[in-house]
This record gives structure tokens, sequence and C-alpha cells, in this order.
């Protein structure tokens, strides 16, 4: 009898092992797919409001940055304590970007996701350096060839070698809430000077800052603070 009993004991808890075994997989499941969901709310949260990552597809800003750096970018700046030879990241969208894209849903989704990803470049998204600042005039340029900022010549080590301050020649007086920005490669830039017969005259609102690029994160050679 006591043969039978312990049989008995053996098939019961072998039928349930496999239930209890199958819950506790799933359970386990069930814990990874949710860490992995707070991750990626987290992450979302950070780059929308504390830090993000930008990859630079253009040579404008030669040599400070470099076409395929990706950037790492402060959120948190207040762009009314913004200063002359600060570098900044903007929205261009209505000044030096299209309002809206003509990319059917599809292909503006896959390019969001290489933006989020720092694969891809932003078509909407720039980063210039500030050479104007509400209250400026800036003006190409001096007797030496330099541009001048409150009729004062500046002196802009940054500029790409053997570029001049600038071949267009402009007076822009930067009015409150707005920025006069330059690219540091000056003969390939597209910048405030190619908006000068636009409607705005090439000046960006200040609000339209999106963060300061902090530092290089790739590729490992160049990786370091700007």
């Amino acid at each position: 009898m006591q043969t039978e009993a312990c049989a008995r004991d053996r098939a019961t808890t072998g039928s349930l092992a496999v239930p209890r075994e199958r819950q506790s997989r799933l359970r386990g499941w069930r814990s990874v797919v949710l860490a992995l969901l707070v991750a990626a709310v987290l992450t979302g949260l950070l780059r929308a409001f504390v830090v993000d990552v930008y990859w630079i597809g253009s040579d404008s800003m030669q040599p400070t940055v470099e076409p395929g750096d990706r950037v790492l970018v402060s959120r948190l700046v207040d762009e009314t304590q913004l200063q002359r030879g600060d570098l900044v990241v903007f929205d261009g969208r209505g000044s030096f970007a299209p309002l809206h894209s003509d990319d059917p849903w599809p292909l503006q989704a896959l390019g969001a996701l290489g933006r989020w990803s720092g694969l891809a470049g932003s078509d909407t998204v720039y980063l210039k350096r500030v050479i104007g600042v509400p209250g400026d005039t800036v003006e190409c340029c001096g007797p030496s060839g330099r541009l001048l900022v409150n009729g004062e010549e500046t002196d802009e080590g940054y500029v790409f070698p053997g570029d001049a301050p600038s071949e267009v020649e402009f007076t822009a007086v930067v009015p409150e809430g707005r920025l006069w920005l330059m690219g540091d490669h000056r003969s390939v830039s597209v910048d405030s000077r190619s908006l000068l017969g636009a409607p705005g005259g090439g000046l960006v609102r200040a609000d339209k800052v999106v963060g300061e690029p902090v530092a290089v994160l790739w590729p490992p050679g160049r990786a370091g603070q700007l």
C-alpha cells in the first residue's frame, strides 16, 4: 500500500511540474518585456528632454565637426543665454527647410527611426555656430576681410583653413528672439547668408534651438568634448 501511495504522489507531482514550469517561463518573459518597455520609455524621455544623439552628414561645420560624426547634444539649453561662438542644433523648418516633407509616410517612419537610432541624419535639423545674438549688427566684411560684429572685427579661429570669413557681402541687424547662424566651412555652408532674400532675412528664431552639442561620441578616433 505504501508503495502504491508513493507512486501516486510521484505521478501527481509530475503532472503539476509541467504547468508550473510553463507558468514560471511565462512570468520570466513578461518580466523581460516589461523591463524592455520601461527602458524604452526612460530612453525616450531622456532623449526628449535631457540629451540626444545626432548624426552629421554635412561638411558645413568642418573642421569642428566632420561628416559621419555622431554628436551628443544637451537639450538643457536656455536660448536667451546663447553667446557668439556657441554651437547650436536647431529645427530648420520654416527657415532652412520646408515645413512639411513630401515623402510617403512609410519613408518618413523609416527616416524617423534612423534619426532616432543615430544611424541617419535629419533633413530638418541643422548644426551651426552663433555669429550674431539679439542686438548685434553683423557685416561682411572689415578692412582686413574679417566679419564685423557691432563694428569690431572678429577673430574666428574655427573657420575652415583657406576659407574666407564670407564671400557674400551682407549686413544683418539681429532683433530680439533671433539669431544669425553660420557654418565653419564657409565656402560650402548653407546658412543665414543663403536666406538673405527670403522672409526673415536669414535670421533664425531662437526658440527653434534644440540644444547645444557637447561632445563627439563616434568615431572613436574623434571622440571628445566640443
